[in-house]
């Protein structure tokens, strides 16, 4: 079976032609679990997580954390994550230890690609989330 960064071999280019020729950089994160780190160019804040398992390939943005929150709005911003998340394409919220996520997952046999793809998506959606939703943030 061919490793993470074998498997998402050409990514960069790929995404980047996708993002409007946007510079990508991939990275490995040292760790037990295999992690490649994108960044793309102008939006460096917002790097994609990507990790893949026998069962798929799962790419996360974090997005802010708990303490981030203005408490007197914090119901009301969970009410309208969840109101949201059937209407993001490709991605979902959820949170990971106390980090706000956008995630998508794909099947672990998914073409780069589809990876691609849904990266994309993922940067896309993460910009337009932290737009739509700072008024919910300190």
């Amino acid at each position: 079976m061919k490793s993470l960064q074998e498997r998402l071999g050409g990514l960069d280019v790929i995404l980047g032609a996708r993002l409007g020729g946007a510079p990508v950089s991939l990275q490995p994160i040292p760790g037990e679990i295999p992690v490649i780190q994108a960044v793309i160019g102008g939006r460096e804040e917002l790097p994609i997580f990507i990790t893949a398992s026998d069962d798929q390939v799962l790419c996360i943005c974090y997005l802010w954390t708990d303490e981030e929150i203005i408490p007197a709005k914090r119901s009301e911003l969970l009410e309208l994550l969840l109101d949201l998340n059937p209407a993001i394409p490709l991605s979902a919220f959820g949170r990971v230890e106390g980090r706000y996520v956008l995630f998508g997952a794909l099947a672990r046999d998914a073409h780069i690609d589809d990876i691609a793809s849904d990266v994309a998506a993922l940067s896309d959606n993460a910009i337009d989330a932290l737009d739509a939703l700072s008024g919910y943030l300190s």
